[in-house]
């Protein structure tokens, strides 16, 4: 049975850009959802830049996206601590994207007794932050962790993610992390709380199997995945489970907005 799709989210790496580059199709994708006026968000597992941040660089690059459509790892985390333990405290390891979002949620930023270690994605892993994490985690601070993410892109090749920082990190203390984003079905209930949209009749247009159409399939919805990323035809046979469709590009979907 063919649903009704009333509300979109999407990747943005390898759905809307790839390599900094937009996606032929993209743009007009998103003006489209805009020009509709249906409730959508852009996902990403980085937790590195706030909305502003990425809303300049896809200014930058034709896409004509507002901030409060943006959805990341970051803000995901923040609003997950709020829920649980209102106006607590955090080591955190991240960049501003990360910090903006825990601080917007009313965290305070601490090394002394914190409820918990946050750890995002950051070009700068210091062994001393690590250190200090690995000691606060073992007197019993919780581990949180806003992807699993083990490797990232770059123009120079891959680089280590949160994921492999988050393993280490596991390796030394026996704690094994929470992780907050994809595959994580909370970001999606998020997202969709966010803009108040129901699974049903939403759908999850990603690159990756194992997190954009995994997700998106454990929170019930219309998954679909674009094939100008990471994912081939070929990678969709290794998984035991499926997208509800497999298209070329998002380019392909500006006739059903």
């Amino acid at each position: 049975m063919t649903r009704q799709i009333e509300a979109w989210l999407t990747d943005m790496d390898g759905v809307l850009m790839h390599e900094g580059v937009p996606v032929p199709g993209a743009p007009e994708f998103i003006n489209r959802l805009r020009a509709t006026g249906k409730p959508f968000l852009v996902l990403t597992n980085n937790s590195i830049y706030t909305p502003r941040d990425l809303h300049a660089r896809l200014t930058r690059i034709g896409f004509d996206l507002p901030e409060t459509a943006i959805w990341t790892s970051a803000l995901a985390t923040a609003q997950f601590l709020a829920d649980q333990r209102p106006g607590g405290s955090a080591y955190v390891i991240g960049e501003a994207g990360l910090t903006t979002a825990l601080h917007g949620a009313g965290y305070i930023m601490t090394d002394f007794d914190p409820d918990y270690v946050v750890l995002g994605e950051t070009r700068n892993y210091s062994f001393e932050a690590i250190t200090t994490a690995i000691r606060l985690i073992s007197k019993g601070a919780r581990f949180i962790c806003t992807n699993p993410d083990v490797t990232g892109p770059s123009n120079e090749g891959l680089l280590p993610a949160a994921g492999s920082v988050a393993a280490m990190i596991t390796k030394a203390t026996g704690i094994e992390p929470y992780f907050v984003g994809k595959p994580n079905p909370m970001m999606m209930r998020s997202a969709l709380d966010r803009i108040g949209a129901h699974s049903r009749t939403a759908a999850m247009i990603g690159d990756r199997m194992d997190t954009d159409v995994l997700c998106g399939l454990e929170a019930g919805l219309h998954t679909i995945l674009v094939l100008t990323g990471i994912a081939t035809k070929a990678d969709v046979e290794r998984f035991p489970y499926r997208p509800s469709r497999v298209i070329s590009s998002v380019a392909d979907l500006l006739d059903e907005v």
